[in-house]
């Protein structure tokens, strides 16, 4: 499955959000989307799920003309080929664990339809994958907030779905949980001899971004700065244009790190934009 967004841009409260954005995303890589706060990362993300509309470009899926913006998409086909996984981990219902994960397999029964034994065999996966098999039996209220992120990402993992897109996945994890989910998350984009699930992930931590992402979507402004390998877009000077940052790089064990080390003065070209007011007549 690919997805194709072209040419797109959002605006909220009469800001632009996203600027003429195009860029593809494919089965069998796993993709970082990173950037300042406010540069649009969770807006795209929604955008390239489905969710939201763009004020301007297309999205299609796997080439074919059901594009957001001109045709509304196959909704429950939509939903069993992208998993989406918000950034609030919040529930609303007092389920258990294994039943909230259970809701990721809705998109594949039908109106009326039970549960199957590939419905079982796909939570019981996903459960075992995210290390939250021990939870399966508690309540969702009463998990810690990296416990109740990971039984999410069992949900969204529990579709199967061909793409992943996932808003800050790691963001609430202990650092042990944080390298196991970005591992899996790696693992998922690499099976079946690259055709497995495309991952696309908003992230924070360049480190964890630059070490397990087979590429980074580097947002600031509204617009792609850089799209490509890690280590040619975490570049210092697009670091400093984007985030006001100087970083301190390593490696260890043959594997690239960066710490932000200290603030520099940003860029104006890349600060937010404001559309103009509507003539008072």
């Amino acid at each position: 499955m690919r997805i194709d967004a072209t040419d797109v841009s959002a605006t909220a409260g009469g800001r632009v959000v996203l600027s003429g954005v195009t860029l593809g995303l494919r089965m069998g890589e796993f993709v970082g989307l990173i950037g300042p706060n406010g540069a649009g990362k969770t807006t795209l993300l929604r955008i390239l799920a489905g969710l939201a509309p763009p004020s301007a470009g297309t999205v299609a899926f796997d080439g074919d003309g059901a594009a957001v913006g001109r045709k509304a998409p196959d909704r429950q086909a939509l939903a069993r080929r992208i998993a989406y996984l918000a950034q609030d981990g919040a529930v609303h219902w007092p389920l258990c664990v294994e039943a909230l994960v259970m809701l990721g397999r809705l998109p594949h029964r039908g109106r009326l339809g039970g549960v199957t034994t590939a419905d079982r065999a796909a939570v019981e996966r996903a459960l075992a994958t995210t290390d939250t098999l021990h939870l399966r039996r508690r309540v969702v209220g009463t998990l810690s907030g990296g416990e109740r992120m990971r039984v999410l990402l069992a949900r969204a993992l529990a579709t199967e779905a061909a793409l992943l897109l996932a808003d800050e996945p790691v963001a609430a994890l202990d650092p042990r949980h944080q390298l196991e989910a970005m591992a899996l998350l790696r693992d998922a984009a690499r099976s079946g001899s690259g055709s497995g699930t495309g991952v696309v992930a908003v992230l924070h931590d360049l480190t964890l971004a630059a070490r397990f992402c087979d590429r980074l979507v580097l947002l600031s402004g509204g617009t792609v700065q850089a799209d490509g390998p890690p280590d040619r877009v975490l570049t210092d000077e697009r670091l400093r244009d984007a985030y006001g940052i100087a970083v301190h790089r390593g490696r260890a064990a043959d594997q690239p790190f960066l710490l932000p080390w200290t603030t520099l003065p940003t860029s104006p070209a890349n600060l937010p934009v404001t559309l103009p007011e509507a003539p008072t007549r």
